[in-house]
């Protein structure tokens, strides 16, 4: 790769600035010793911006990241700015308005537990033992959260609506039969299809479209079944594709069965492979500024981003193995540990993965 990649750091709030200082040290081994192009350029966004500049999407952030070729996200929000009306908030004005301007419409979560780590996961040993490696593809501009939707205090009573069309899910069901064909040529297709009108046309558009794609073995689950197979024979799914709904859902779930929100990463990225990648949990101002956060899903989006963006797929998987050998080596951060038992810092798990890292040079 010999042209330069640009990456708009986007640290936001809370533990993003902590967790991010972590990725740093990743960034600089593959500039310095894989030898890999990349500059990076820092913004504003969220509730620091809404301090500076008195908006959660600066013009001058929106603008950098346009003339970048992938984002790398923080966290957005705290109770700081909880007063503000919805519209306004870090998590909306800036986050999903971001994702709204870029047309980031597939959200990709990987979610997988090492039976070398079983016991981090808070699953019966007789099923975290076996592992497992799924990913869930959610649709993430469409669907109920972005539908129309009213909110009549003095009536008493509130609505909001599902709403897909054909395009949308041909255009999300690609990706996912296309990321199935890379892995083991299974889908899972989540819907309510026994209820929802919606539903029924998301079921109707995956089918149409399995036929393109003979060579994958698709199957569908309703919503309440998938969350409640999920936790009783989660090493059963492979690649999992969702409504924003039941994405938001069952990506979170996941979440909680790898052992911690902190360990999970995501990429959004748009059809033409400009991508925001993030961790999939949030600013946690509880726990801000005490260097105690884990920073494994800030640098698994980064080896996501190496991926997806940068089109490198072997030096992500380096980067992903950097992350296994380090929690091999009982190196745990304080959401991992079980009670009284000892534990390191974000800036030491940064450090013990970076030098996993560098033994593979």
């Amino acid at each position: 790769m010999k042209k330069k990649h640009k990456i708009a750091i986007l640290s936001g709030d809370g533990i993003g600035p902590e967790i991010m200082q972590e990725a740093y040290k990743i960034i600089e081994i593959l500039k310095k010793k894989f030898n890999l192009p990349i500059e990076t350029s820092e913004y504003d966004v969220g509730g620091i911006a809404i301090d500076k500049h008195n908006n959660a999407l600066p013009e001058n952030t929106l603008n950098g990241c346009k003339n970048s070729d992938s984002i790398l996200f923080g966290a957005v929000g705290g109770d700081k700015w909880n007063h503000m009306p919805i519209e306004k908030r870090p998590e909306i004005a800036g986050l999903l308005n971001l994702r709204k301007k870029f047309n980031l419409f597939a959200n990709i979560r990987p979610c997988n537990l090492n039976k070398k780590l079983h016991y981090l996961s808070p699953l019966k040993s007789e099923i975290s033992k076996k592992g497992f490696n799924l990913i869930c593809i959610r649709e993430l501009t469409g669907g109920i959260y972005f539908g129309k939707s009213k909110y009549d205090q003095k009536k008493k009573y509130a609505y909001d609506t599902e709403i897909y069309s054909e395009y949308e899910i041909q255009r999300i069901a690609k990706i996912a039969f296309q990321i199935a064909q890379k892995r083991t040529k299974k889908l899972v297709s989540i819907d309510k299809a026994n209820v929802l009108k919606s539903s029924a046309l998301w079921r109707s558009v995956v089918d149409k479209m399995s036929k393109d794609y003979s060579d994958i073995q698709l199957t569908h689950m309703y919503i309440d079944n998938a969350t409640m197979e999920l936790i009783k024979k989660p090493f059963t799914f492979d690649t999992v594709l969702c409504s924003n709904l039941f994405g938001d859902i069952l990506s979170d779930e996941c979440a909680a069965l790898s052992g911690s929100i902190g360990m999970l990463p995501s990429a959004s990225i748009n059809e033409y492979n400009f991508g925001l990648y993030e961790p999939a949990g949030g600013s946690a101002p509880n726990i801000t500024g005490k260097n105690i956060a884990n920073p494994i899903a800030q640098i698994l989006s980064l080896s996501m981003l190496v991926n997806y963006s940068m089109n490198l797929p072997n030096i992500a998987s380096l980067i992903e193995e950097s992350v296994s050998e380090t929690l091999y080596n009982n190196n745990l951060t304080l959401d991992l540990v079980q009670k009284n038992k000892n534990y390191i810092s974000t800036s030491e798990m940064g450090n013990k993965i970076s030098e996993q890292l560098l033994k593979k040079v």
